[in-house]
């Protein structure tokens, strides 16, 4: 438990979102003032119900223009006598997109650690965030780029590499929008005939933007690896801390959202990921998705996400407080002379973050060596969730919250099989 710091300067973090990602700020924030946070979203969402660490506000249409930005000027005039600090923080895509959009305007009354929306605009979008790659020498899957033209004029969709294949899409925020049965973050298919079937049903339900038709990396759930990071507003980073996941949630709407990451250290990594982002003079919260490739020893990135991710609050549970980063680089200006941490480095301090039950992790994520570093943790009791916070259980909230992971149970033994077993075969026939 960090202590408050009765000597910190008063500031008011602001968050816009009301999911998972929210609370962990939320409770990052939370563990360094003992004050609850501030929060704006459109709708409520269980991660943050009956919580009295975050304060939820809620405007119908405040994911997009014109309720967003009318809303934050009325935010900003109910600030507008108050003379601390007012730190804004997106805690989903959408978000980060519309305070880039309108950065010159919100600048003018909040804190808003981030990148102008010309680099955000570059790296949000798939496409152009493999570009950018290519540009600065950083691995990922060969890719081809499926647009609706090629769809509707039924010219060049072969697949030019082996099946199986991952397709997905290039806006991350427009993909929000779609909706249909089957949907997925991310598709991996089969064969050809699954393909076309997939990328009809995608266009027939109004997606207009590219889609990511890529080479399928082998290997399950434990190839991953997440990244976090933060730049000052200098463009220097301060903080790096990878992630290990062992286990992704098999919902077919939430491939791709780890349930249990080891913590692990890694200079290479570190180091490449570093000069990236001081090179395009980054700012803000930085979250990669990468993984291991067996066949050339080399981790392929699979995105970039320009806040921290939904299991970020793993960084603050081995001991790198995130809210603190922004504090220290905003508030008190002490950050800039600090060394840059890269995390990790002690395993007699890790912790294993978990998002689902101990008895899901253990039924589900494969055997092997890292499973075995995970299981020692647990029998060590240096494990944590975001959800499950001692100074937040209520009767009500503790009951929802252990109802999410009861739920767990029923998602894995419905898609596991579906979405992940034929990795877990692949691996035991080796």
């Amino acid at each position: 438990m960090i202590i408050a710091n009765q000597n910190l300067p008063q500031f008011t973090p602001i968050l816009l979102g009301s999911d998972i990602n929210a609370y962990g700020f939320a409770r990052s924030f939370y563990e360094i003032t003992h004050q609850p946070v501030e929060a704006y979203a459109e709708v409520p969402l269980a991660a943050t119900r009956y919580s009295k660490i975050i304060n939820m506000n809620f405007y119908k249409g405040f994911t997009a223009d014109p309720v967003f930005i009318e809303t934050m000027r009325s935010v900003a005039q109910k600030y507008a006598h108050q003379s601390q600090p007012l730190v804004l923080l997106a805690m989903g895509d959408g978000y980060a997109e519309l305070i880039a959009k309108h950065r010159e305007e919100l600048a003018q009354t909040f804190i808003c650690p981030g990148v102008d929306y010309a680099l955000l605009r570059r790296l949000n979008n798939k496409e152009s965030f493999y570009q950018v790659c290519d540009q600065y020498h950083l691995p990922h899957p060969k890719t081809k780029i499926i647009t609706r033209d090629m769809y509707e004029k039924k010219t060049d969709l072969t697949v030019p590499f082996e099946f199986p294949v991952v397709l997905k899409p290039a806006n991350s925020v427009e993909w929000l929008q779609i909706d249909f049965k089957g949907r997925k973050k991310a598709f991996t298919l089969h064969a050809q005939a699954d393909y076309e079937n997939i990328v009809a049903q995608i266009y027939d339900h109004g997606y207009q933007s590219d889609l990511i038709l890529q080479e399928f990396i082998p290997g399950d759930d434990s190839h991953m690896r997440v990244l976090n990071a933060y730049v000052d507003q200098h463009h220097h980073v301060k903080m790096m801390c990878l992630g290990h996941p062992l286990l992704e949630d098999p919902t077919p709407q939430s491939i791709g959202n780890y349930v249990a990451i080891l913590p692990e250290y890694n200079q290479k990594v570190y180091d490449q990921l570093q000069k990236f982002l001081e090179d395009i003079e980054y700012t803000g919260f930085a979250n990669f998705d990468m993984k291991f490739d067996d066949r050339d020893q080399e981790f392929k990135l699979f995105e970039i996400n320009l806040r921290p991710g939904r299991s970020s609050f793993y960084v603050t549970l081995n001991g790198y407080n995130l809210a603190q980063l922004v504090v220290d680089d905003y508030v008190t200006q002490t950050l800039d002379n600090q060394d840059t941490v890269y995390g990790n480095k002690n395993k007699a301090q890790h912790q294993l973050w978990l998002g689902v039950t101990n008895g899901v992790f253990k039924k589900y994520a494969l055997e092997n060596r890292y499973k075995e570093d995970a299981l020692e943790l647990l029998r060590q009791d240096r494990v944590g969730t975001t959800l499950l916070y001692k100074g937040d259980l209520g009767l009500r909230r503790w009951l929802l919250v252990n109802y999410l992971y009861y739920q767990y149970r029923g998602r894995f033994k419905q898609y596991f099989e579906e979405n992940k077993g034929q990795y877990i075969k692949s691996e035991a026939k080796e």
